[in-house]
């Protein structure tokens, strides 16, 4: 059972990774995300998402290295964009993702989405990187199980983590399941379902049951079962609310209603229908 915030998932190729992270989508590149990650290193949190595509590397490189904190407690997930998908662009996308951030390596690299016809060239150039130790470890975002398995046929290192939208409106139980299987760390993105929590009596009602918010709750949800979660934002009392959910415990009966909510409903693209 997950207890604290530096407590870390083994994946699949033995690297830690810690079970709640920052994300940083929409925040501005500069003094927002800078104060966010800043905020988010001083609460406790070790792990920090980002992308290309938010515009925010820089900021996030910055604030990093103001912390003070040793490289080797930080975990840095990053990802290589649509426009950027192929096996050289995806090379050069990577150098000027690392750059932005400052790093001489990162700790992981995600294919943000799943470009038909693009993502296994993609992967063979994720594949090079981590063998040639510039990530220490590579997965993917937004793929479904067809995704998985058509990666799965020709890769050389399996994906080690699929981040992808989650929350107890869309519990992603075959695509769950698919993960557990083949090892396959799942990550939430969107577990607040862009602040709609607040909109669900069932979560409301068991976040008043267990003394905490209903933003709280689903975050603890996320953990019990087993999936890491980076919940967004750039207030620091909601940053540091977002981490105080190791204190209890989500019973088997109550994670059951949670899970009953389940409507398959997105708030994001779906991964079939985005369009590229």
């Amino acid at each position: 059972m997950v207890r604290h915030i530096t407590d870390c998932v083994l994946l699949n190729n033995g690297v830690e990774m810690p079970w709640l992270g920052l994300g940083v989508y929409k925040a501005q590149e500069g003094k927002e995300v800078e104060q966010a990650v800043e905020t988010a290193l001083q609460v406790g949190y070790r792990s920090v998402d980002t992308a290309a595509f938010y515009h925010n590397e820089t900021g996030v490189g910055h604030a990093l290295k103001q912390s003070g904190i040793a490289r080797d407690k930080l975990f840095v997930t990053t990802k290589v964009w649509n426009t950027d998908q192929g096996y050289e662009a995806t090379l050069a996308a990577f150098d000027r993702s690392r750059k932005k951030l400052g790093l001489d390596y990162l700790d992981l690299y995600l294919i943000h989405w799943p470009v038909p016809g693009m993502f296994r060239d993609t992967w063979r150039a994720l594949e090079k990187l981590y063998r040639d130790g510039w990530v220490r470890a590579i997965g993917v975002s937004n793929f479904q199980t067809h995704h998985l398995e058509e990666l799965l046929a020709t890769c050389e290192v399996p994906p080690a983590v699929n981040q992808v939208e989650f929350h107890p409106l869309l519990t992603q139980e075959e695509l769950r399941a698919f993960c557990e299987r083949e090892k396959i760390q799942l990550e939430a993105w969107s577990p607040l379902m862009r602040g709609n929590v607040v909109n669900q009596p069932v979560i409301v009602e068991l976040a008043k049951k267990y003394g905490k918010t209903p933003a709280q709750l689903v975050l603890r949800w996320d953990l019990q079962h087993g999936v890491v979660t980076i919940p967004k934002s750039v207030t620091p009392s909601r940053i540091e609310e977002n981490a105080d959910i190791f204190d209890f415990e989500i019973s088997p009966e109550d994670m059951a209603r949670l899970d009953g909510l389940n409507q398959n409903h997105r708030f994001g693209q779906h991964p079939d229908h985005f369009k590229f």
